[in-house]
């Protein structure tokens, strides 16, 4: 099991404007402030936050020539409205199409969308799925 998990980024601001957008519709927000680090979690009361994004270590500087490690990371999300309305949120805060709302071929019920974040990160937004595990346990 998943506490959380953070994501280095080359651009703070702009990454903080595109994550407060696109995961608005999935119900998470900032809340945790751990300067320069910013965590994210749903509306919930607390401080706990799961997704967090920070900036990539002075240490070792990625430029233009380097292409950055490209992580995937996937959001669930409530219902099939939630996934699209997460899809246009991201492209409307700059994010680029990845994979448009629909259902997957990985099994049955898997319906999601991608979008990739300012660092070229795989962003997905995916529908609970685990009824799939249920069906077949029945079996």
């Amino acid at each position: 099991m998943l506490d959380h998990i953070t994501l280095h980024v080359r651009d703070m601001e702009r990454s903080i404007a595109f994550y407060r957008q696109a995961l608005a519709p999935l119900g998470y927000i900032a809340k945790a402030h751990h300067e320069p680090t910013i965590g994210f979690g749903v509306d919930d009361g607390t401080l706990h936050s799961d997704f967090y994004v920070s900036p990539m270590d002075d240490l070792s500087p990625m430029d233009d020539a380097k292409a950055s490690p490209i992580t995937h990371i996937a959001f669930l999300a409530s219902d099939r409205e939630s996934v699209q309305a997460f899809y246009q949120a991201a492209l409307a805060a700059g994010g680029q199409d990845n994979g448009a709302p629909g259902p997957r071929p990985y099994h049955p019920g898997y319906y999601s969308a991608f979008v990739l974040d300012p660092d070229g990160n795989n962003i997905e937004a995916v529908v609970d799925w685990s009824g799939w595990f249920e069906d077949r346990r029945e079996r």
